[in-house]
This record gives C-alpha cells, sequence and structure tokens, in this order.
C-alpha cells in the first residue's frame, strides 16, 4: 500500500554500516580479498623500486633505504588503516562508499544551502571524474609490471610482453559480466595465496638482514626528508603508490560491507605489505644491485616463472577493484541525476552494490589497452599514475570535514584536528604528484576533465530542459478545471504519463488530449524521485493521492543503487479501488527532439553535446522496466 500525501525522505544510517546480512563474515571476508585489495596488494610491485627512479637522484644507500621505508611503514598506517579503515568508512551512506555517496551525504536538502554547498559538490563530481583515470590506469599497470617479471626470468621473451599485457587485459574485462561476487570467489582465494607469497619472500630477507626493521622508527623518515630536500620531496609521490588502493577500497565498500574490509585488513593485507617491502628493502641493504627490480629479486631463480604467473593472476585481480568501484559511481551518478541512463546489470540476488555496467567496461578496457601501447613499461605509467587518487583523497577528507561537522556532529576542534591532520598527508603527496602531470600525470586529468564536462553538462542540460518544459505549462489545478469544463471523452483502461513534476500537467497528458480527443477513465501521473540515499525501504516506496476527476498522483522513491522497476511497483497498488492489470494500462511518454539555441543556458557546443548525450541515453522505458507493448510515446520539439 502506498502512503497517502505524506512524503517520505529515507535518511542516511551512518550507525548501521554493515548491512550485508545474507551472507556469513568469512565468505564476504574471502571475496573482499579478492575484490577490494587487488590493487593495493599488488603496489609492491613496482612501489618500492619507483622510489629510486632515475629522476629523484637518489642512491641505494643505508639511509635512503630506510628513510624510504620509513616513510612507506607510516604511509600505509596514517592513511589507510587509521584515515580509511578507521574513520573514513564511517562516513558510509547506508553501507554504500565511494566520492559519490559521500557527497549524496551533504548535498544540499534546502533551497538556503545551495549557494555553499555548490562548491562542494563540484568537488565531490570532479573527485568521482578522477577515479575513472585511475580506472584506466591501474589495470594498465599493475599488469604490465607483473608481467615484465618475464624479462628476469628471461630476457628474449621481452618483445612478448605488450601483446600478452593486452591478452590479458582484454580476458579480465571479458569476465566482469560474471559480477564481483563469482569473480570474487575465483579471486579469494588465489589473493589470500598471493599475501602468503608476499610475507614469505619478505621474511627470508628480513631474517639474514633483521636491522631493517629498524626502519619503523619515524625518525629515519624524517631524517630522509630533512637530508634530501627537493628529491625526498618528488620520493613521496613513488612511496604515495603504496596508498593508492584507498580510495577504491572506500568506492567497493557498498559491495561487502566494513567488518570483511576490517577483518582482512588487520590481520592478513597490512602485515604481509609491510612483511614485503621490508624484505625488499632489506635485500637492498645487502645488494644494491637489485634495484633493478627488487620484488623478482627476492625470488630465487627455480620461483621466478611461478610467480610471475601468480603476479599476473594477482594484478588482474588488483584491477578488479577500480573496476567495480567505477561500475558503482556510475550507477551513483546516473541516479542522481549527473550522467545519462545506462544499462546497468544487478549481478547477484543477494548483494544489491554488486552491479556491471556494459558501456564503462568496454571504455575501460579499450582505455587500459591504448595506455599499455602507448606507455609501453610499468615506470612510463607509474608518472602517470598517483595524480588522481591523491587529488581525491584530499577531496574526500574535506567532504569527510562536513559529514563529521553535520551528520557525527563533531565540534569544529575536534572535526579541524582530524580532517586537518589528514589534509596535510594529502597536500604533501598532492603536491609531489602535481611534478609528475608534465610525464604523463596530465592523462587522468585530461580524463577527469573530459568526464566532469559531460557530467555537468548532463545535469545543466536536464535542470533547463526541465525549465523550458515548463514554460507555457498547465498546472494540475487548471487542467483539472479544463476538464470539469469540456468534459472530454473517457475511455476504458488505465494511462500512466510519467513526470518530473507533480504540480504541471505532463506534455504528453496535454498532447494526447489535444491530437486524440480523449481520456482514460483512470489516469495516474507518476514522478520517480532519487533521494540522496543509496536504498529506501519498499515501505517507504510510495505516495499516492487523488487529484480528482480519475486522475492520481503518484510519487515512487528509490535511493541512488535501487534499479527502478515501476511495474513492480504498480502490480502491487490498488488505485480508484481497483488493482491494477498491465494488459488495461498504457505508458504515455514524451520524447523531446532537442535544438539548440542561442537562448540564454549553455554554451551552444554544450547545448549540441547535450543532445548527443540524450539520443544515446537508454531509453525511459528500459530504463524503468516498462514493457515495451505497452509504451506509446509523444514526440515534441523543444529548444534549449
Amino acid at each position: 500500500m502506498c502512503l497517502l500525501k505524506q512524503p517520505t525522505t529515507a535518511q542516511p544510517d551512518l550507525d548501521n554500516p554493515d548491512q550485508h546480512q545474507h551472507s556469513s563474515l568469512g565468505t564476504l571476508s574471502l571475496t573482499a580479498l579478492g575484490v577490494v585489495f587487488g590493487d593495493i596488494g599488488t603496489s609492491p610491485l613496482y612501489a618500492l623500486k619507483e622510489c629510486f627512479h632515475s629522476s629523484h637522484g637518489l642512491t641505494p644507500t643505508a639511509d635512503n633505504i630506510l628513510g624510504i621505508l620509513s616513510l612507506i611503514f607510516w604511509a600505509l598506517i596514517l592513511v589507510i588503516s587509521i584515515k580509511y579503515l578507521s574513520f573514513i568508512l564511517r562516513a558510509n551512506n547506508q553501507g554504500e562508499g565511494g566520492i559519490m555517496a559521500l557527497t549524496a551525504l551533504i548535498l544540499p536538502h534546502q533551497e538556503r544551502d545551495r549557494g555553499n554547498r555548490k562548491l562542494l559538490v563540484i568537488l565531490g563530481l570532479f573527485g568521482a571524474a578522477l577515479l575513472y583515470g585511475d580506472g584506466m590506469i591501474t589495470p594498465a599497470i599493475s599488469v604490465l609490471s607483473a608481467i615484465e617479471g618475464l624479462h628476469i626470468a628471461t630476457p628474449a621473451v621481452s618483445h612478448f610482453i605488450i601483446p600478452l599485457t593486452v591478452v590479458v587485459l582484454v580476458l579480465l574485462f571479458m569476465v566482469q559480466s560474471r559480477g564481483t561476487g563469482k569473480v570474487g570467489a575465483v579471486f579469494g582465494p588465489l589473493t589470500f595465496i598471493w599475501f602468503l607469497v608476499l610475507a614469505v619472500l619478505g621474511a627470508r630477507q628480513i631474517i639474514m638482514h633483521p636491522a631493517v626493521l629498524l626502519a619503523a622508527s619515524p625518525h629515519y623518515a624524517l631524517n630522509f626528508l630533512l637530508s634530501n630536500g627537493w628529491a625526498a620531496f618528488l620520493t613521496l609521490g613513488s612511496v604515495f603508490l603504496v596508498v593508492t588502493g584507498g580510495e577504491a577500497l572506500y568506492a567497493d565498500m557498498g559491495h561487502f560491507g566494513v567488518k570483511p574490509i576490517r577483518l582482512v585488513w588487520f590481520s592478513l593485507v597490512l602485515p604481509a605489505l609491510l612483511i614485503n617491502y621490508f624484505g625488499q628493502g632489506a635485500l637492498l641493504l645487502a645488494s644494491p644491485a637489485a634495484l633493478e627490480n627488487p620484488f623478482y629479486f627476492l625470488a630465487p631463480q627455480w620461483a621466478l616463472i611461478p610467480l610471475v604467473v601468480l603476479a599476473t593472476a594477482a594484478t588482474i585481480i588488483a584491477s578488479q577493484a577500480v573496476i567495480s568501484g567505477s561500475f558503482s559511481i556510475t550507477r551513483q551518478a546516473v541516479q542522481l541525476g549527473f550522467c545519462p541512463r545506462l544499462t546497468v546489470a544487478q549481478t547477484s540476488a543477494k548483494e544489491r552494490g554488486q552491479i556491471y555496467v556494459p558501456a564503462i567496461n568496454w571504455l575501460l578496457m579499450i582505455s587500459c589497452i591504448g595506455l599499455v601501447i602507448g606507455f609501453q613499461t610499468s615506470s612510463n605509467l607509474a608518472a602517470a599514475y598517483g595524480f588522481s587518487v591523491t587529488t581525491d583523497m584530499a577531496i574526500t577528507t574535506l567532504l569527510f570535514f562536513f559529514v563529521t561537522r553535520e551528520r557525527f556532529r563533531w565540534t569544529l576542534w575536534k572535526a579541524l584536528l582530524l580532517c586537518g591532520g589528514f589534509l596535510v598527508f594529502d597536500l604533501a603527496f598532492f603536491g609531489a604528484n602535481f611534478a609528475k602531470i608534465l610525464h604523463g600525470g596530465w592523462f587522468p586529468l585530461l580524463v577527469a576533465s573530459l568526464v566532469f564536462t559531460l557530467m555537468s553538462t548532463w545535469k545543466t542540460g536536464r535542470k533547463i530542459l526541465s525549465k523550458r518544459m515548463r514554460e507555457g505549462s498547465m498546472s494540475i489545478s487548471n487542467f483539472l478545471t479544463a476538464i470539469r469544463a469540456a468534459m472530454p471523452q473517457r475511455v476504458e483502461g488505465t494511462a500512466v504519463f510519467m513526470s518530473g513534476n507533480l504540480h504541471i500537467a505532463p506534455s504528453a497528458l496535454l498532447h494526447n488530449l489535444k491530437h486524440n480527443q480523449v481520456l482514460h477513465r483512470r489516469i495516474l501521473i507518476l514522478s520517480v524521485v532519487t533521494e540522496d540515499v543509496p536504498h529506501v525501504a519498499e515501505a517507504q516506496r510510495c505516495e499516492l493521492d487523488d487529484a480528482g476527476e480519475g486522475i492520481y498522483l503518484l510519487v515512487l522513491h528509490y535511493g541512488f543503487m535501487d534499479e527502478p522497476d515501476v511495474p513492480k511497483v504498480l502490480s502491487t497498488l490498488e488505485v480508484g479501488g481497483k488493482p491494477f492489470r498491465m494488459l488495461e494500462t498504457t505508458f504515455f511518454l514524451g520524447r523531446e527532439t532537442i535544438i539548440p539555441s542561442a537562448r540564454p543556458g549553455m554554451a551552444l557546443w554544450r547545448e549540441r553535446l547535450f543532445r548527443l548525450m540524450s539520443r544515446n541515453a537508454r531509453t525511459a522505458t528500459s530504463f524503468f522496466g516498462l514493457p515495451p507493448n505497452r509504451v506509446v510515446e509523444l514526440g515534441m520539439q523543444i529548444e534549449l
């Protein structure tokens, strides 16, 4: 049954971040290991090597090795363990994470808020756009860095590295349609083995050179920064590679929940990563020549080929975190009105957060292949990697500050102290990565700018389109007065007219009356509203109002992670004392032909872009699950 007249606005449940009750903690933890931690878990393949990149001018002396290891140690503790695992994951929106969900928490609810919140929403939107650049670079650098191990094992096959990388990437994106749950079930055990191998490889060297453990003291990091000046600052851009999985981890929270992520991190992932990094450092202390590829030199010669195979599998898994995160962000953007309607496939009957977006999947695949062919080596890709993620981390901290003040009700000094501390690290990493822009960092910035332009154009275009459609429109009250006076012929059946504003008569309704000169006996004017929470309970799904003359106003509320299914809801309703029968119902939709014009609103080129996006958007019939054989579309031309 529907609620009557009183609108229901669902509120985010910040106190219950884990709403994944269908699966056991152990099962979710294992699948989370295979999806969430792949990105951060493969950083040992290239992170320490890149810290001694020739552009930094650092030599592998004992002080430099211990100093960089100390920076790596504290980056993992402060950024991942404390910032993300202890605090940022608390800023969930009914269990959903990621920068779009965080932005939704501070979206303005009242007109007076719109001015001072617009900048925050723009920041959140740009941060989401940046993650698409990360989603392109992460699979490329991860898989390429693993397969480059073949050069260490057998240099003769070096010319096969690029083709093999492309093949692996194609296979990776081809299996995405099976869903993150099924992918994670396969990847989880492999990732578990990967982290055990990381720990074993590192432990061998630590046992032989235990002095490397001194790097856990922060004074080595401080001494390194003070002694090396500008070179040390630039090295922070490479140190940041060890924490690049933080934002993907947050974006993937909705797939599995907070508890499994925290459990796996502190019990397995963090110890294995630290042991491996310290093991690489111990190897460099004993043999600086191993700097060519310290990760693969940890292994004995006989184990190189098996390790390359395992590392390749691990990097495929690593890519899963950012790919599934891109899917989540895309659906959030569609439901929040920042992106045209796209096909979103639900891949799990139990976990609502597990989805697949075909258009995004193939776009990421083509981009990854282009990056591998264009940059050729993981070192070249490392120059492009990190800028988008560190920018996102800084934006996340700023948005989190407002969440702590408004949702958590923290005092100003407490919020400033915590978020200010996080921001110090974020800005340090951001500054170090900013120097990469000319060497490849321009790529994620270009991708983000394009995505941001598309999102903002769509949002603004829909707002202008709605305004144009209201011009010359007729209010519902005036329409009721008009039909009472004219008494048009009424025909049997139910007509459903979809509208974004229940205060005005839908254009399709007016067109149908004008051209066919009839009205159905039961008319439902339907508006689908997306709330700024991920999910809306079934009991709060709809509100119904009887406007008179057989006309009813219905509002369906969905969260930005829900997939609207209009027929499913209608089949449960009784309107006017009669149940809905789909065979007696016709859905009338308006199809707008957009004509760019010089009228105030958007630049002409953006209006043309908006028209192109509108033509390629998923149809309302498909998006709302309407039966195609019960839909009538009425065309109209609208000048922007």
